[in-house]
């Protein structure tokens, strides 16, 4: 396991198997973001994209919470405060920035990721946990939007992911009423891909982790590609851009490997090549 310095101790950061970990660290918070996390995990984020020797990136949160959104007493204490404030203009250049390094590059980046939840995800943390591929939560978790009961319209992608997911009427259902939704009802409703017990989920989290990160990474850059685009373009578009990644695949040593094994009822073994 190689342990990594993020510059702040609201973010922890480690790689283990090809696994590249994030974990929000304010438990006493319930994980609420914080401008430190934040930037931290902008960069660690960008950091693993790029990085050969993670395959697979797992989001979560430390304590019982996986990560409660914006820090709102924070904001309260901001908002009584005398300190000279943004522009609008800057502090939305600034939301941009965040939103499109965190949640919008864990979306759409060609490696899988999975949020493990703990616990609560409300807010912007929920946001976080539907930019991710795969979601495994707690049965004692929880999701709720939570904007509404602060007066927010809702921010880091939420409303897109969430409606890709589920639909625009539940989506509008959830945003307008902060509802808490229990691990259950998320499985039901498919924003959770799988619920385990309090006990069993670091190692559920771990091992489908581990598999994704053995697996034909060069295929699920281009199965995750396909995927998001197929929400958004017209199905000649998607059929052109399935057709051009399957060719692509078929010439990699990956999927020789793979076919070979097969023929000779062995396990493949992935090198990302």
């Amino acid at each position: 396991m190689k342990n990594l310095d993020t510059g702040t101790e609201h973010l922890i950061a480690k790689i283990e198997n090809n696994v590249g970990y994030l974990i929000m660290n304010r438990p006493e918070a319930r994980n609420a973001m914080s401008s430190e996390m934040n930037g931290a995990l902008q960069e660690k984020i960008a950091e693993f994209e790029l990085d050969e020797e993670v395959r697979c990136i797992v989001l979560t949160g430390a304590g019982n919470a996986f990560c409660a959104g914006g820090d709102v007493k924070g904001m309260n204490a901001k908002n009584k405060g005398d300190s000279e404030k943004d522009t609008i203009d800057k502090a939305i250049h600034r939301q941009r920035d965040n939103q499109r390094g965190t949640s919008g590059k864990l979306y759409k980046m060609p490696k899988p990721t999975i949020a493990s939840l703990p616990g609560a995800a409300a807010g912007a943390g929920l946001s976080y946990a539907l930019s991710c591929d795969l979601r495994i939560m707690s049965s004692t978790a929880f999701m709720t939007t939570a904007f509404a009961k602060v007066g927010f319209s809702g921010d880091y992608g939420g409303t897109y992911f969430m409606s890709q997911l589920i639909g625009s009427a539940k989506a509008r259902e959830l945003y307008f009423l902060s509802d808490r939704v229990s691990a259950e009802e998320a499985l039901s409703l498919g924003l959770t891909n799988w619920v385990v017990d309090a006990d069993n989920l670091e190692a559920k989290t771990k091992e489908i982790a581990e598999q994704l990160a053995t697996g034909p990474s060069v295929a699920y850059r281009y199965m995750k590609e396909n995927l998001n685009r197929a929400m958004n373009g017209d199905v000649d578009e998607c059929l052109d851009l399935e057709a051009t990644h399957h060719v692509h695949c078929g010439q990699t040593t990956d999927h020789k490997n793979a076919v070979k094994a097969f023929v000779e009822k062995q396990q493949p073994k992935f090198s990302g090549k």
